[in-house]
């Protein structure tokens, strides 16, 4: 290595490093982690599972930077392996907080809000996490296989982590789902509802992230809602709902639901704002990368704190 080289990564690990202490998300690596889940050889789709496993290594190595103990939970579809990667924080404690979002995505195209988004959230929480005094044992997971054509099945890299928790009796205090956390829209009619008298409540503008519960959502998700919204890091608005309405359990969550935990999903709202949704026009370029970096500022608030 180079002196100008050396000189270089010197700044950018005191940087980083002074970005950890100060306790704030840095928007040059939520780019930098954009840019290596989404611009890719191949597309992160079932089908591509070596681009699946470069893409999984790429998150254990940002992953082991930071955490208490990283390791794969692999399992076996049509005679191919899949992995799930998870890291833990606070390992001193019993009960724990579940932090997950999935990292394929739907067919050909970059998957960048759907869900290269969220899983750089778990990535950026990890390195915020680290040396902090917590309260539960934090547990960040980035999954495998929830688009088509797995979702809704026992398939799902969710769905294994969730029965593996209640097999073994892990004592779970509750679970996040980061799913689509950087499309933003300030203009108006820029927001749309699966009951268009919704628009009366939550105003007609994409700029809001929204915490989604189902109706008896339990101790830990109002907790987390709650926490959330006293963070005050971006403007937020809540939305329970019965589970037959279209989109409130359209991600990891609702497999923590199946087991009886009590779970939410933190959500820009996907389709019925981003209409990029499964599309090759969901690249990072369209992503709000200020306001990204404050839904995961509030998250971290929340978790070292709640």
């Amino acid at each position: 290595m180079t002196r100008s080289k050396t000189l270089v990564f010197s700044f950018c690990f005191l940087l980083a490093s002074w970005c950890n202490a100060a306790g704030k998300p840095d928007t040059a690596i939520i780019k930098a982690h954009l840019k290596a889940l989404t611009k890719t050889p191949k597309y992160r789709t079932h089908q591509n599972v070596d681009q699946l496993n470069q893409t999984a290594d790429y998150i254990r190595s940002i992953f082991k930077q930071y955490a208490d103990s990283v390791y794969i939970q692999e399992y076996t579809v049509d005679q191919k392996i899949y992995k799930n990667v998870i890291c833990s924080f606070g390992t001193s404690h019993t009960k724990r907080i579940i932090v997950g979002a999935h990292y394929d995505s739907c067919g050909e195209q970059e998957g960048a809000d759907d869900n290269a988004s969220g899983v750089t959230g778990l990535l950026e929480l990890a390195r915020l996490l680290k040396d902090q005094k917590l309260n539960y044992r934090i547990d960040l997971v980035a999954y495998t296989l929830e688009e088509p054509p797995y979702f809704r099945t026992e398939y799902m890299g969710s769905y294994v982590h969730a029965k593996w928790l209640k097999l073994n009796k892990i004592d779970v205090y509750g679970m996040v789902s980061l799913e689509m956390i950087g499309y933003f829209k300030t203009e108006k009619k820029s927001q749309s509802y699966p009951v268009g008298i919704l628009s009366w409540f939550y105003g007609n503008k994409g700029d809001y992230i929204t915490m989604v519960k189902k109706f008896g959502a339990g101790k830990f998700a109002n907790s987390f809602t709650s926490g959330f919204k006293k963070a005050n890091t971006i403007l937020t608005k809540t939305f329970s709902g019965p589970t037959s309405l279209p989109g409130i359990d359209f991600s990891d969550h609702l497999n923590y639901w199946k087991f009886g935990y009590s779970a939410l999903m933190i959500t820009d709202t996907s389709f019925y704002r981003n209409k990029n949704y499964h599309q090759v026009t969901d690249t990072m370029e369209t992503l709000d990368i200020n306001r990204m970096a404050k839904v995961i500022d509030g998250v971290f608030k929340t978790l070292i704190k709640i």
